[in-house]
């Protein structure tokens, strides 16, 4: 009952700040048993930016120091950005190395890459976001990097996942729901170029899969298969000219056709997901 007073007591002050009117939260970042740790650790909190809202949030230093931070399940120490509309990984520096795991689900986040040296960071959840391109030399900043979980992104070619052979400790990867996953070869070519991985989109890695990526792109025929397979997402060069001698148009009647077809025999929402992410990249289904 005591413990109550003090949080209504504590809620009561913050509903008449002028920040909270404004759009902002109170996060707690420890859960404690005794009542006047509860008082002091809601009387003392400093109100954050509510995640979820329309704009972007810059990454700042302030920001790092304000959000949500606890031992998660696993007992490691995680630091919570999620849903913040983040566009840019910045100023990590801030963080002073003190975390296993870093929550960024639920931003805007289009690169992935801006991180200082990291030695103790483990798990990096980076869900739903708009991941398009990996950053080289990761291996340089995450050395430790043991989970990486990118579903739900937009990561097109295979050549965009190369970047992730560096991360020599990387064992569990999620590249679920990107158009990449779609491309042929594609989990085997993952296999082979990121060989240390053991659990991929969640199901385990098994020898057979392994044998068969080693097979498939080993000698000349192999390494060429690979190279004709692995090209890398186009990007925009400062200063360079825009096409204009392509032709505008959509699919062709043969090409609306496969579509079709396709469609039709889609029997499971598994499918129909797959269809979609094909679609997405521009791809058409049986024309690859």
């Amino acid at each position: 009952m005591r413990c109550q007073n003090y949080l209504n007591e504590v809620f009561q002050k913050c509903n008449k700040s002028e920040k909270l009117k404004q759009g902002f939260k109170l996060e707690r970042k420890h859960t404690y048993t005794d009542p006047d740790k509860i008082y002091e650790d809601w009387s003392r909190r400093a109100v954050v930016p509510a995640a979820g809202g329309g704009r972007t949030v810059k990454l700042t230093a302030e920001l790092i120091q304000l959000v949500a931070q606890y031992t998660n399940a696993v007992r490691d120490r995680e630091l919570d950005l999620r849903g913040y509309k983040i566009p840019v990984i910045e100023n990590l520096g801030a963080i002073l190395d003190q975390f296993d795991a870093i929550d960024f689900s639920d931003n805007e986040i289009r690169k992935l890459d801006g991180f200082p040296l990291l030695r103790r960071l483990k798990t990096l959840l980076v869900n739903n976001n708009r991941i398009c391109r990996i950053g080289e030399g990761l291996d340089q900043a995450l050395a430790c990097l043991t989970e990486l979980i990118l579903t739900n992104s937009s990561l097109v070619e295979l050549g965009d996942l190369d970047p992730l052979a560096s991360l020599k400790s990387l064992t569990y990867l999620s590249i679920l729901r990107n158009p990449v996953t779609n491309k042929k070869h594609y989990r085997l070519y993952v296999i082979y170029k990121v060989p240390q991985v053991r659990v991929l989109d969640f199901q385990k890695v098994k020898l057979k899969e392994r044998q068969e990526a080693e097979k498939m792109f080993k000698g000349k025929r192999g390494a060429q298969l690979a190279k004709d397979i692995s090209r890398r997402s186009k990007t925009f060069n400062p200063g360079a000219g825009l096409p204009t001698d392509k032709k505008k148009g959509g699919p062709s009647p043969g090409d609306i056709e496969a579509i079709k077809n396709a469609i039709g025999n889609a029997s499971t929402l598994a499918e129909v997901e797959g269809l979609k992410g094909l679609l997405q990249s521009g791809q058409i289904p049986g024309r690859e």
